[in-house]
Order: C-alpha cells, then sequence, then structure tokens
C-alpha cells in the first residue's frame, strides 16, 4: 500500500502463513518468508519453524523461491548482491529472554553471486533484526550480552561488535533503519529513535479523538465464554467473560457480575456446597486463589445475591493457577508455577506439596490435569516419569507423604484419569492399542478402565439380565422390610440406587 495511505493490494494467495521482511533495491519486489515447499536436497525436517525465503514482484504474479534455507527478518542491499537475516534452528518463542540453548539464533550474510553463507554473529546470547548501515560495510542488530536485548553494531568482514543503546531492564524490539542512518525500535512499549554516537529520543506520538462513541459500551455476555462451572445443585453457572467472574441463574438466564477488576480472573468452580466460587486472579503482579461468598443467609444463589464478600484463599509471589476445592469442602488443591500440585488447608492455612513440579512440563497456562477422588482422599494426575516424556496416568495420596502410583505404564501414553462409579473405578485414555503415530503425527485413542474394588468388578460383569434380577430381589427385600415393621414407624423408603454395569 502506499506510504501516504489508500488501498492495498493483496500480492499472495497461498494457505501459508507469509512475512514480509524487506523490498529489494529497485522496489519491484518483496522479500518474505513462509513454509511453502523445501528444496529434496534439503536435510532439514519439514516444519513450519523452518520456513523458506521467497520473493514476490509488488504487481503480483508468481513467487519465486529465493532460498530453501530459514532466512528470518531478511534485508537485501541497495546493489541486490547481499542478504542479512537472522536463522531459525527449531522451536522457541521469539520473544524469549536470557535465551541460550541449541536453537539460539544467529545473524548470517548470503552472498547471492557466490551462493556462499558466512555467519557474522559470536555471541551465545540470541542475535536478532539485523539492518545494514548506510555504507552497507557494516550492521545493527539486537543482542542481550548486556544483560537485557540492545542495538549493536557491528562490521561485515568480521571483527568485535560495539554497542549502541545502553537499556538495562527491558528488551530494545523491532529494530529498523532510515536511509540517513536513524536507527528505530521499540522499548517498553514505546518507540525511540537514535543515531550512533547519540543518546535515543522519545518518539511523541499523539492520538486525537473526538469521543464519536460513548465512552462507556453495554456488551452482552451470553456468549464466547472462555470456561463455566455448574453449581452442586445445578440451578446456578458461573463462567469467564473477558476475564470476569460471572454466575447466571440456568433457568431464566438473570446474570450477576462477580468481579470487577482490571487484571483478569480464571480457573472458577463452586464450593461443594455451593455457597463459594473458587477462582484465580493476576493481581499485583502474581496469579493467585481468591474466593467469594454468599453474606446473607437468607440468600441462597449468587444471581441474585445483594451482599458478597471476596477475601484471598492464598496470595504468594509463586503463580498459583488451576484451584480446586476437595469434594468435603475442608481444603483447596491448585498448581504451583503450572506444575507443581499443592494443596491448602482452609482452616490451618498449611500448605503441602502432593507432587514435585520435575513430574510434568507446561507448555501453557491450563495444560495440566488433575482430579480429586470423591473421598477426598487421593488424586489422579497425568505426569512424567523420571527419564522420560511421555504421559502416564497416576494416582497420588491427597497426604503428600507418598509417590505417584503409575495405572498402568505404557510407552504409548496414559491421559486424562477420571474417577467414575462413585470413587470404585478409575478411566483414562490411551493409544496402546490404536493407531501409533511411530516416525508421523497421527493416533487412536481408547478408553480403558480399572475397578478398584471387588465388588464393583462383580457388579461390572454382571450381564444385562443378571442386573435385572438383582434389583428385583433388592426391591423385594426392601418391600418385606417395609412391612414387617409397626404401623406407627412405618416410613416409606427410597430404594438404594444401585449402579448400573458399565461397558468401555
Amino acid at each position: 500500500m502506499p506510504s501516504h495511505g489508500g488501498a492495498s493490494n493483496r500480492l499472495t494467495f497461498h494457505s501459508s502463513n507469509d512475512s514480509p521482511s524487506d523490498f529489494t533495491a529497485d522496489g519491484k519486489f518483496v522479500l518474505f518468508t513462509s513454509a511453502r515447499l523445501d528444496s529434496h536436497t534439503n536435510q532439514q525436517f519439514p516444519s513450519s519453524v523452518l520456513p523458506e525465503l521467497y520473493k514476490v514482484s509488488t504487481n503480483g504474479g508468481r513467487v519465486k523461491q529465493v532460498l530453501t534455507t530459514p532466512a528470518i527478518n531478511t534485508k537485501i542491499s541497495s546493489n541486490n548482491k547481499t542478504l542479512i537475516f537472522e536463522d531459525s534452528k527449531g522451536y522457541e518463542n521469539t520473544r524469549r529472554k536470557h535465551h541460550k540453548s541449541s536453537v539460539t539464533r544467529d545473524i548470517w550474510k548470503y552472498d547471492i553471486s557466490s551462493e556462499t553463507y558466512t555467519k557474522l554473529s559470536s555471541f551465545s546470547e540470541k542475535d536478532r533484526n539485523p539492518v545494514f548501515a548506510k555504507d552497507e560495510k557494516s550492521y545493527f542488530f539486537l543482542n542481550e550480552t548486556s544483560g537485557s536485548f540492545n542495538v549493536y553494531k557491528a562490521s561485515l568482514s568480521g571483527g568485535k561488535a560495539q554497542q549502541i543503546s545502553n537499556f538495562t531492564k527491558h528488551p530494545v524490539r523491532y529494530l529498523s533503519i532510515s536511509d540517513e542512518d536513524k536507527l528505530c525500535y521499540n522499548y517498553h512499549g514505546e518507540i525511540f529513535v537514535q543515531t550512533e554516537g547519540s543518546a535515543p529520543q522519545l518518539v511523541k506520538i499523539s492520538i486525537q479523538s473526538d469521543l464519536r462513541n460513548l465512552p462507556v459500551k453495554t456488551i452482552p455476555v451470553h456468549n464466547k465464554l472462555s470456561e463455566f462451572a455448574i453449581s452442586p445443585n445445578e440451578k446456578e453457572i458461573a463462567f469467564i467473560k473477558r476475564g470476569e467472574v460471572f454466575v447466571s441463574s440456568v433457568k431464566d438466564g438473570i446474570t450477576k457480575r462477580i468481579t470487577n477488576t482490571p487484571e483478569q480472573e480464571r480457573s472458577v468452580s463452586f464450593s461443594p456446597d455451593g455457597k463459594s466460587i473458587l477462582y484465580t486472579g493476576e493481581r499485583n503482579g502474581s496469579w493467585n486463589l481468591y474466593e467469594t461468598s454468599l453474606s446473607r443467609k437468607e440468600e441462597k444463589y449468587f444471581f441474585n445475591a445483594t451482599v458478597l464478600k471476596e477475601k484471598t484463599i492464598l496470595k504468594t509471589d509463586s503463580e498459583t493457577f488451576q484451584p480446586s476445592y476437595s469434594p468435603n469442602g475442608k481444603e483447596i488443591s491448585f498448581l504451583e508455577e503450572r506444575t507443581n500440585l499443592k494443596v491448602i488447608n482452609l482452616k490451618s492455612k498449611a500448605v503441602r506439596e502432593i507432587m514435585p513440579g520435575n513430574n510434568n512440563y507446561s507448555y501453557s497456562d491450563g495444560d495440566q490435569f488433575y482430579e480429586w477422588s470423591p473421598d477426598s482422599n487421593w488424586f489422579l494426575v497425568n505426569y512424567l516419569r523420571d527419564g522420560q516424556w511421555i504421559d502416564q496416568a497416576g494416582l497420588v495420596n491427597a497426604s503428600g507423604k507418598e509417590p505417584v502410583i503409575n495405572l498402568l505404564p505404557t510407552g504409548y501414553g496414559a491421559f486424562a484419569p477420571q474417577w467414575m462409579m462413585d470413587g470404585k473405578m478409575i478411566t483414562w485414555l490411551s493409544q496402546r492399542n490404536g493407531m501409533k503415530n511411530h516416525a508421523s503425527w497421527g493416533a487412536e485413542l481408547d478408553v480403558y478402565g480399572m475397578l478398584l474394588t471387588k465388588a464393583a468388578w462383580d457388579d461390572f460383569n454382571l450381564s444385562k439380565l443378571e442386573a435385572e434380577l438383582m434389583e428385583e430381589d433388592q426391591k423385594d427385600s426392601e418391600t418385606k422390610e417395609n412391612q414387617d415393621e409397626p404401623k406407627d414407624k412405618k416410613k416409606t423408603k427410597e430404594p438404594k440406587k444401585r449402579s448400573r454395569p458399565h461397558q468401555i
């Protein structure tokens, strides 16, 4: 699109993501990276994190591959003979700070005529965003050798790099440069410009508003919920909308807002008696546990309550996630720093560890799984055994004094274990007998079960006819027992519920 504004013209139409990085000097082509088609001679594993370099005319048309080597944030010299870029060796968080590993990014130079690569960077830290200096004999780039990402300058022929900016607390991001060697970058949410040898200058940006729209907007909260929980009496539903906790009546939809904070809340659930709501909130720089309860005895429901009281269950500098009430309502479990399963006693406030964090690894918030047993004495967990990177289904005592018991060791994983039949049975998912993902990306999961008592096993193996006969015998016995009681003491008894056999 024109730099002064106007309509944009679409140049690429491939299903893969395309990320532009530079114009050629004559302005006729755009360089961009995309994971489309590896060369048949390329030894790298085909992956979206290892894209190729392409160019396309600014008028559109057929795309041409420039390099099959991953070349991120590529810049091209004014004579169209040299490329400089940062590489990509594998999966990583591109904004990760203080990163040193085998996939840490480096800066390279590519000579187009001779088709030769030269590694330019020598730091062990991550090197990013190379840009040519005006003389094109040197280049600027980002590195965090000083402790935080700053701008550096180095010669294309090699040698020691010179530090240009000297920020300490936050990283410099998104480096670019003008034709007159004026650097431009982002720091701590603001834009700065800087020339070599001078101090950074904050770019003052003024955004005008004529308040065409009202500053307060009423929005519906009946859709696009991020999570929800049903109350024990099944008459209310608590949910998260736009990072706030709400409760609605299941019958007629009357809704009450529970939290009103600038921070985010999540992981909402009801207490076993339905009189409290548990959730996490990111307040004062850390995720902590909070509870809102009904205050007036005559008010039984949150959706029409007039007085609510919030209190802090646990406040620490550690991140605490996914809290859950014990079924007896006396304790709350939670994940500390995403993987360490702990329990806090609501009366004594004592915290104990159930499963250490080294038994799991978290890629993102909410990707861990655990569940209380109905009697509040055990947990079902997904965990990693020492020396393995395969999820297993485990059983661990809620006392925190015993190691995790592996329900069924298998090299094909066991996932999402759950309690069934009031704690008499455990089920989980595994691909041990389905399609295997040996050197592929597909698998089939089956449901497996384990009965925990002899009586539950016998019930499980009853035929349909046997179950019906037993139910008849039980009803006859209860009827006779009721008839034998004295008339003044005779009461109508509800028949005992017997769990029907489940087939897996």
